[in-house]
């Protein structure tokens, strides 16, 4: 009767002790889940679009969600992930994104949401393939996920 009851309490301790393992991943991966951000992708050049990226974290990458107004139907728009910032941020593309077409795009890119926000980087979107140099929107992204000023959306408008 006592090795019935021995295994038992071992078969019980183990369980509690694979609940509370558990627990304790579900807590340590929420307190690491970085919150969503959303850049503001301000108009360039008087092109009429603009709209927002949705960057969702991922664990070590992250979820691009471009959504813009006023993009043209049928237009494929390539847009990047660059160094530097709005309105003039690096040519040379960080990382690609999905084209944008009918003003909506979704892409991963390989890297955290940590990183993508500690970076001086900027989200912008091409007038089409053809027309790469032409910039039709732009968004900074920071800490906060919105343009550092409002007055750099009144230049970019500018431009």
């Amino acid at each position: 009767m006592r090795l019935p009851l021995i295994a038992v309490v071992i078969s019980g301790l183990a369980m509690g002790g694979l609940a509370f393992a558990q627990d304790k991943e579900k807590s340590a991966k929420k307190k690491s889940d970085a919150k969503s951000v959303t850049v503001k992708l301000s108009q360039q050049n008087k092109s009429g679009e603009s709209g927002t990226a949705k960057l969702t974290p991922m664990g070590d990458k992250t979820k691009v969600e471009i959504s813009l107004k006023g993009a043209p139907k049928g237009v494929s728009q390539p847009a990047h992930i660059h160094e530097g910032a709005c309105p003039n941020p690096d040519p040379k593309p960080k990382y690609p994104l999905s084209n944008v077409m009918d003003g909506k795009s979704t892409s991963e890119v390989p890297v955290d949401i940590k990183t993508l926000r500690a970076g001086n980087l900027a989200i912008n979107v091409h007038k089409s393939e053809q027309e790469a140099k032409v910039y039709v929107a732009c968004g900074n992204i920071s800490k906060a996920g919105a343009a550092k000023k409002k007055e750099s959306s009144k230049k970019m408008e500018k431009s």
